[in-house]
């Protein structure tokens, strides 16, 4: 997790270093900027694969760069570039060799969750995010210069009403454009094609499933710092407690696991039986609806949404990050299950596996503006990083690929039933087998912030402001958190870069 900003074409320096000043929450271990050419590059990094030489800017060759995130296959990378000389062990550095030897098609074989900004002597400049959009990233253009940003409160007041997302698996040239990656994971589901929705999965499938998710924690368990796990009292959360504490006692360590809710959750309940069974040192942090009530302001700030759904799951989990913090500097989370193995409510309604997988697909193209916002935002409001390993592209493409018909919920089988019984026997039955909450429901969040905000906007108010944004603010409560929203960052656009849940 690092804060960058960038430039191309006409720029004053020290805009750059006020956007920086902005990011200073993302990067605890340092700041640095180069001018190369046209462009200019800028970061406040946080360094996790090699903390004592992961600077940034940082070189190779003719090329310079900066980045936040994370290249998994830099060492396949480093070993196909023997001739090369590494003065780190970063992946970062990886990344730029390959850009340096080939150019921008260097994106084509980046794996990773990564938003990478890479400038050369002799004029090449490019700019690249994940097909996720794990990585945040803004941009805004004006005349001949562009500009880009990990978040939206970087920019200046007169660049902001021009500021837009970033569009995940994209690569922008000055000479080319936006292009395309192409490297979306696969549309169309291809594996036991011939399967009915009803008829029970081979064993291999449960086992595929399964075999995937833990080589995807297990690769993000490999950092110098200690790694924990948001353990939320989810079946998500759970399943990633599980298979990291089994790591660790191979390792002979305790994971760290961190809860927090209101007296009473469900959520702590549920999260303390989970530790209990891993064997983890297991953290956790009580708080009153006034002490929600207070952080509102401030998360809505950091968070740059005003989602009602975003806001009261970012509460708790802002809490929790807090928590975190003053144990760990990178945690494993659950996002991302849901959106993969139908886990909200609202995908109930569905009969078509054809339907539904359309649904999960629109949903996961909007992850970026989404939850995925959330989880990034409220971590780098505390100086941490953030790893999903429910969105390794391995995963992914293996939750894409399956018979969609296997993720109905029915009488006979409960939302992601799919993803749970690849894991009997890894969770306790009664939480392996709970029934979905939204997080800021199991922390018992919702219910005090909608009552409380909702009572501060009257219906004359609603009635007068809802057409604002298209669709209309729907809320008391989402107006006051809109009003919230632009106090913290005037002049944005929020119908262009807000991400709202609508149901349909």
């Amino acid at each position: 997790m690092s804060g960058i900003v960038a430039a191309h074409g006409p720029f004053d320096p020290a805009l750059g270093d006020r956007m920086l000043s902005r990011l200073a929450h993302r990067g605890p271990h340092g700041v640095g900027s180069t001018q190369v050419g046209d462009a200019w590059l800028g970061s406040r990094y946080l360094s996790i694969t090699d903390p004592r030489h992961g600077g940034q800017p940082i070189a190779s060759g003719s090329a310079h760069m900066v980045g936040d995130g994370e290249i998994y296959n830099h060492n396949r990378i480093r070993a196909r570039l023997a001739d090369v000389h590494y003065d780190s062990d970063s992946d970062f550095e990886a990344a730029l060799a390959l850009f340096d030897a080939i150019g921008p098609a260097a994106f084509d074989q980046l794996w990773g969750t990564y938003a990478l900004v890479m400038a050369a002597d002799d004029g090449r400049f490019a700019v690249g995010r994940d097909v996720l959009g794990i990585a945040p990233l803004y941009w805004a253009r004006r005349g001949d210069t562009t500009l880009f940003a990990s978040e939206m409160k970087a920019f200046d007041a007169d660049w902001r009403p021009l500021v837009a997302p970033f569009p995940p698996g994209h690569v922008w040239t000055p000479d080319d454009g936006l292009v395309d990656s192409g490297a979306e994971p696969a549309e169309v589901p291809v594996l036991l094609q011939s399967r009915a929705p009803e008829e029970e999965p081979p064993a291999w499938v449960f086992d595929a499933v399964r075999e995937t998710l833990v080589r995807a924690v297990e690769r993000r368990l490999d950092a110098e710092p200690e790694v924990g796990v948001l353990l939320s009292g989810g079946v998500d959360s759970s399943i990633v407690t599980a298979i990291a504490a089994r790591r660790a006692r191979e390792n002979g360590t305790r994971l760290k696991t961190f809860a927090v809710g209101m007296e009473g959750s469900a959520d702590l309940a549920a999260a303390r039986a989970m530790s209990e069974f891993a064997g983890t040192d297991h953290y956790e942090e009580i708080y009153t609806a006034d002490d929600a009530i207070a952080l509102v302001p401030d998360v809505i700030a950091s968070l740059e949404s005003f989602d009602p759904t975003l806001v009261h799951s970012a509460v708790p989990n802002h809490l929790v990050s807090q928590l975190a913090s003053r144990h760990v500097s990178i945690v494993l989370v659950g996002e991302g299950a849901d959106e993969l193995f139908a886990g909200y409510s609202h995908y109930g309604r569905y009969e078509s596996g054809v339907a539904l997988h359309e649904e999960l697909l629109a949903t996961i193209a909007g992850m970026h503006i989404g939850g995925l916002q959330r989880v990034d935002r409220v971590a780098a409001a505390n100086g941490m990083e953030t790893r999903l390993p429910f969105l390794d592209l391995d995963v992914v493409e293996l939750a894409l690929a399956l018979p969609p018909g296997w993720k109905l919920t029915t009488p006979e089988r409960e939302a992601k039933w799919l993803l749970r019984r690849a894991f009997d026997g890894w969770v306790p039955g009664e939480v392996l087998w709970r029934p979905k909450e939204q997080f800021g429901q199991g922390t018992g969040m919702n219910d005090v912030l909608r009552r409380h905000f909702g009572a501060t906007v009257s219906d004359d108010e609603l009635a007068r402001d809802a057409r604002e944004l298209e669709p209309p603010i729907r809320t008391r409560e989402e107006l006051a958190y809109y009003r919230l929203f632009t106090e913290s960052l005037p002049g944005v656009n929020a119908q262009t870069t807000v991400g709202r849940f609508v149901e349909a």
